[in-house]
C-alpha cells in the first residue's frame, strides 16, 4: 500500500447555472469557500497556510486577475499562488505545497463566469497560432472535430458510441442536483442536433456553466486530526504535449496516458480497469471521454464499453456518474475540480441518488481543451 502523505478534508460548491445574473464571480467563489470551511471545520484566519487560485485572464476578462482572489475565499495577506491552468493541477501544486513543507493546509479554488463572456469561442480562437492554425473566418472547434474524426478512424468507434457518451451522461446528471443540462436524450437527438465541426454535433459538446468549486488539502497529521473521511491524494501528475495543431496526434490523448502512467505509479496502481471502483474524467466533447477512457487504461474499446453500459452507474466501471461537464456543464479551468468534487462525494458515501455501490478508489482526470494538449491525472481513495 503506498503511503498516504496528503489529503482532501473539505469540499465546497457554490451553485452551477447557466447564467448567473445576480451574483459576480466573487460571490460565487465566497460561497464555495464558505461551504468547504464548513465542511473541513477550520477557521480560515488561522489554520490555512497558503492558497492556490486556477484562473485564466483571458477568462476572467481583465489582467493580472489573482490580485481579485484573495479577499473572498479569506486569503488576505497570506500566500496566494494563481495557477493559469485547470483545477486539477491546481490541486497538484497543493500536493507540491503539502509535501515541501510549505503549509500543512492548503486551499485550491477555480470558478467559471462564462455567462460573462460575450464570445467563448473567440478566446480559444486566441489559443491558436496566428500564423498556422487561426483561421480567419472558421470556428476555432474545426480542431475537435478533425480530432473526432481522427479518433474514431484509429479506434473503430463510431458516431453512435460518441453520442451514447452524450445521452449516459445528461441522463445520469437528472439525478444530480448540479446537472444544469441535465435530460433524457435518444441517439437520434444527439446525431441530428446541429453540425458545429463535422462530424461533430452540438449535441455532443458540453455547454458554458457558472460555478466555483472550493477544495482544502492537508498533510496526513493535519488531515487525520480534521477529518474522520478523509479522501487520500494517493497520486498525481501532469503532462503537455505538442503545443502547434500541425504537430499534434490527433488520434490519442497522449497527456492522459503520460500523465496517468506517473500517477498511477505513485499510487501502486498496475491494473486500472479493474483496480479503480468509478473515473470522474473529462468529456467536454461526447468523444473526449471514449478517448480519455482508452487513454487511462480503463478499457480497450471505449466505444464499446460504453454502448454496452459497463460504463453506466449499475456497469462494471461507472464513468461521469455525475454526469460530467456534458451534464452539469463546462466550467473551463474549474471542471477539473467539479470533477473532484463529484468524486470526493462519492468516496465518502455522500452522493445522495447518485451514490454507487463500490466507492473506494477513483481516478479523476482533466483536459484543459481546445487548442491544447494538457492535462492532469489524479488517483483518488477513501483509504
Amino acid at each position: 500500500m503506498p503511503k498516504q502523505d496528503v489529503a482532501i478534508v473539505g469540499i465546497g460548491a457554490s451553485r452551477f447555472d447557466s447564467i448567473t445574473a445576480g451574483l459576480s464571480y466573487k460571490e460565487l467563489m465566497f460561497e464555495a469557500a464558505i461551504r468547504a470551511y464548513a465542511d473541513a471545520g477550520i477557521d480560515v484566519r488561522y489554520d490555512v497556510g497558503s492558497f492556490i487560485c486556477c484562473a485564466e485572464d483571458f477568462w476572467e476578462g481583465n489582467s493580472i486577475s489573482d490580485e481579485y482572489m484573495p479577499d473572498q475565499i479569506g486569503a488576505k495577506l497570506r500566500p496566494l499562488f494563481t495557477v493559469s491552468g485547470d483545477g486539477l493541477l491546481g490541486l497538484a501544486h497543493a500536493y507540491m505545497h503539502v509535501m515541501a513543507g510549505v503549509s500543512d493546509l492548503v486551499v485550491v479554488e477555480s470558478h467559471s463566469k462564462l455567462s460573462d463572456v460575450a464570445s467563448k469561442e473567440k478566446i480559444e480562437e486566441l489559443g491558436y497560432d496566428p500564423t498556422f492554425a487561426r483561421l480567419p473566418g472558421i470556428d476555432p472547434r474545426y480542431l475537435a472535430g478533425l480530432e473526432m474524426r481522427r479518433y474514431m478512424e484509429e479506434s473503430g468507434s463510431t458516431h453512435e458510441d460518441c453520442a451514447a457518451v452524450a445521452v449516459k451522461n445528461k441522463r445520469n446528471a437528472l439525478k444530480n442536483p448540479r446537472g444544469v443540462y441535465a435530460e433524457s436524450l435518444a441517439l437520434g437527438d444527439v446525431l441530428d442536433s446541429e453540425e458545429i465541426a463535422s462530424p461533430l454535433t452540438k449535441g455532443e459538446m458540453s455547454q458554458p456553466a457558472d460555478g466555483s468549486i472550493v477544495v482544502a488539502v492537508a498533510s496526513a497529521k493535519k488531515a487525520r486530526k480534521l477529518s474522520d473521511k478523509p479522501v487520500w491524494l494517493s497520486g498525481i501528475s501532469w503532462f503537455s504535449d505538442a503545443p502547434n495543431v500541425e504537430e499534434m496526434d490527433l488520434g490519442q490523448a497522449l497527456y492522459a496516458s503520460n500523465s496517468s502512467r506517473k500517477a498511477y505509479s505513485m499510487a501502486g496502481i498496475t491494473k486500472p480497469a479493474t483496480q479503480f471502483d468509478f473515473a470522474e474524467i473529462d468529456d467536454t466533447y461526447a468523444y473526449k471521454e471514449l478517448q480519455h477512457i482508452e487513454s487511462l487504461g480503463l478499457a480497450k474499446r471505449a466505444g464499446k464499453f460504453v454502448s454496452s453500459g459497463r460504463a453506466n452507474p449499475d456497469g462494471a466501471m461507472p464513468v461521469n456518474v455525475s454526469g460530467g461537464s456534458l451534464g452539469t456543464g463546462h466550467l473551463v479551468e474549474a471542471s477539473a475540480l467539479a470533477r473532484v468534487y463529484e468524486a470526493v462525494l462519492q468516496l465518502r458515501g455522500e452522493a445522495g441518488p447518485m451514490q454507487i455501490s463500490s466507492h473506494k478508489k477513483c481516478v479523476v482526470q482533466s483536459w484543459r481543451g481546445i487548442p491544447t494538449q494538457s492535462g492532469v491525472t489524479a488517483v483518488l481513495s477513501s483509504r
